[in-house]
């Protein structure tokens, strides 16, 4: 059965830095590329990073050059490392496998305000 448990976000300041982490249990982490995702209120949920099993990363336009993703096999565990905050990155992140699939965890809250 899989399970994903996101953890590490809070409230931050505008330019603040905080790092995300997602623990996967199942054999979703071995099977599929993964990626961490997010929702805004009133927004749909974007996906805004990926990586493969083998390493090769996307970003979607908004977090290039300041959000970077990264996994340990060994741990069954993907990150996303978020740097240089901004107001509109607010929203609920979670992670899951990419394309996704019909499983989510309760995602953590990041919130960047002053």
């Amino acid at each position: 059965q899989v399970q994903l448990v996101e953890s590490g976000g809070g409230l931050v300041q505008p330019g603040g830095s905080l790092r995300l982490s997602c623990a996967a249990s199942g054999s979703i982490f071995s099977i599929y590329a993964m990626g961490w995702y997010r929702q805004a209120p009133g927004k749909q949920r974007e996906l805004v990073a990926a990586i493969s099993s083998g390493g090769p990363t996307i970003y979607t336009d908004s977090v290039k050059g300041r959000f970077t993703i990264s996994r340990d096999n060994a741990k069954n565990t993907v990150y996303l490392q978020m740097n240089s905050l901004k107001p509109e990155d607010t929203a609920v992140y979670y992670c899951n496998a990419v394309p996704y699939q019909d499983v989510w965890g309760q995602g953590t809250q990041v919130t960047v305000s002053s």
